[in-house]
């Protein structure tokens, strides 16, 4: 029936049709619910059956994991607070909807924890859905293309790297300026050069930083902050981080901080399912973590007594910050990273050297995977063009 439907009113949005200019509305609802219909008639073919659509539901599947974690977490820190201070008293509507349904604030409780983080991911991912689509469907009318899955992992990532406290305005901002300035004015997907959830989680860090560092903003419960691990490790070292969290809990996500990035273990069950599905690169995660790891233990060799960074053993770069978010989900981009294999190699090492030197020398940014993965994308093109050069040179040499 909604076939039926659809096919219908598909000569109004066609060429000559009175909502001829709103076709790319029809094409987006008519490819989400089904298959489409269009096949290539002329040759070069390439036989393949991934296509667009199922290459973005594979990642977004990928972030399955993160994203029940990062409900459950944020549901589990706030109730945790709330628990622990019994005369606070919760205001405003998530706490009337817990209430209505007798949900409650009980950290123990699986359903509790989930429910009240469910609060405050929803409305992040919907106004980062409608303010990010406006754009996506504003573009494809005005240059007349379908609009492209692309936007739906855009979407769940750039979500995914935001604290659950941020306000709703500066989320419709970021995702903005992420995928106007970040992707659309370069042409649309497939001709960024920079990540567009990245550039729009950089823009809100640089432009509103008390909404996006510091202590106040890890914890959902208003008057309540906590510092996040990593930062307690730039300030204190990480005899100091043991002492409030385990490796185990870090490794877990059972610590504060952005909705989606805590959880290590998350990550790496997504990252396993794009690597098993050939969605991402291997080459790249793994160039990634072996920078990360050469370069933390090569600092490991300093005297930390000023520099508490210096210390960090490589084991926890892994599990602190968004770094393991960040290599499985933001660094294997394709369209973004490199393309060569050699290059993927040199990409991911980069990253990895980029996001612990940040963290160690750098004592303004105790995060450096986003920074680190922007910079390398600048340079990914060069890191292609480098490798495809020695190809050539060295196929001349050797028949030449």
């Amino acid at each position: 029936m909604l076939r039926r439907f659809l096919d219908r009113i598909e000569p109004m949005f066609k060429k000559g049709g009175p909502y001829e200019k709103y076709y790319p509305i029809y094409e987006m609802l008519d490819t989400f619910l089904y298959s489409p219909a269009d096949t290539t008639r002329s040759a070069p073919h390439i036989r393949d059956g991934l296509d667009l659509k199922r290459l973005m539901t594979y990642v977004v599947l990928a972030t399955l994991p993160c994203v029940l974690m990062a409900m459950w977490n944020t549901g589990y820190q706030a109730n945790l607070q709330i628990a622990q201070l019994e005369s606070i008293e919760m205001e405003g509507w998530r706490a009337s909807t817990l209430m209505m349904f007798g949900v409650g604030f009980n950290p123990d409780s699986i359903f509790a924890c989930i429910f009240h983080g469910f609060l405050y991911f929803l409305p992040i991912y919907l106004v980062t859905l409608a303010a990010g689509g406006f754009w996506e469907v504003l573009f494809a009318i005005v240059r007349k293309h379908d609009v492209n899955e692309g936007f739906f992992v855009t979407s769940m990532l750039f979500t995914l790297t935001l604290p659950a406290t941020i306000p709703l305005w500066q989320v419709a901002l970021g995702i903005s300026f992420g995928v106007v300035i970040g992707k659309e004015v370069f042409g649309g997907t497939g001709k960024n050069f920079l990540n567009p959830a990245l550039v729009g989680r950089a823009f809100l860090y640089f432009a509103f930083p008390a909404h996006m560092s510091g202590e106040s903003v890890w914890v959902a419960v208003d008057g309540m902050s906590s510092a996040t691990p990593l930062a307690i490790a730039a300030q204190s070292g990480t005899e100091t981080l043991a002492t409030h969290h385990s490796w185990l809990q870090a490794f877990l996500g059972v610590i504060p901080g952005s909705l989606g990035e805590t959880s290590a273990l998350a990550c790496l069950i997504g990252g396993a399912f794009l690597i098993f599905t050939r969605i991402a690169s291997w080459r790249i995660v793994f160039g990634v973590f072996l920078g990360m790891v050469l370069t933390a233990s090569f600092f490991n060799l300093f005297d930390s007594s000023q520099n508490s960074m210096l210390a960090m053993p490589w084991y926890w770069h892994l599990v602190l910050g968004g770094f393991a978010f960040g290599m499985v989900f933001m660094a294997t981009d394709p369209v973004s990273a490199s393309m060569t294999n050699a290059g993927r190699w040199i990409f991911g090492l980069l990253i990895g050297f980029m996001t612990v030197l940040i963290r160690v020398i750098n004592p303004a940014f105790p995060e450096g995977i986003m920074l680190a993965i922007l910079f390398a994308n600048v340079f990914a093109p060069l890191i292609d063009y480098c490798v495809i050069q020695w190809h050539i040179r060295k196929r001349v040499k050797k028949h030449g």
